[in-house]
């Protein structure tokens, strides 16, 4: 129980892959779970089913990691609800396949904003509370592909690679903190255990 009674918030944790995986290992290990994604019925039957499965306080909150307001009001719910904050996964992207001859504005913007964005908004939100508690870990989701590039891919991997120069800036202001700022870059994951 290496997570007993620590408050985990998950973005994009309701769909069959990482988010929701990762959610259930930090349950096992005895955290407490903020699931939170941007599919109401979702949100609320995975964070019924770890609550049930592993006897953790869970909530399931619906968020646009996009919106500030939607971002902060996630982070005041969970310390109104559980009293603190410990962990963020910054789980939650997409990825609109695109050339960048044919790739519209609007595909740019989306792929960033959720991306690149959305792990600012919610690392934001969480440092008060845990400047506040000196302890908190920031984890964000980047991936290979903003190591290495991919094809049909530009917005994702300029996304990913910005994840990374994010993290370590990040880090470096907030160490004194006792907070840690990681990111992970995993390849293609192919996870179905889970229902959609």
């Amino acid at each position: 129980m290496r997570l007993q009674d620590q408050v985990a918030i998950i973005t994009g944790a309701a769909g069959a892959g990482i988010g929701q995986t990762t959610a259930r290992c930090f349950a096992q290990e005895g955290a407490h779970i903020v699931i939170s994604d941007t599919h109401p019925r979702r949100t609320e039957e995975v964070a019924q089913a770890i609550a049930s499965e592993y006897g953790v306080k869970t909530l399931g909150m619906v968020c646009d990691v996009t919106a500030r307001d939607q971002v902060d009001a996630l982070v005041q719910q969970t310390m109104e609800a559980l009293g603190r904050v410990d962990i963020l996964v910054n789980n939650a992207g997409r990825n609109i396949l695109a050339s960048v001859a044919e790739m519209t504005d609007e595909q740019w913007d989306t792929v960033i904003n959720v991306c690149l964005k959305g792990t600012f908004y919610c690392s934001r939100a969480v440092l008060k509370p845990m400047m506040e508690q000196k302890r908190g870990n920031i984890v964000s989701l980047s991936s290979v592909a903003g190591l290495r590039g991919s094809e049909q891919q530009a917005h994702y991997c300029a996304a990913k690679a910005g994840i990374i120069g994010f993290t370590r800036a990040l880090a470096l202001e907030v160490a004194a903190y006792n907070i840690r700022v990681n990111a992970i870059a995993p390849g293609l994951i192919y996870n179905r255990h889970y229902p959609e």
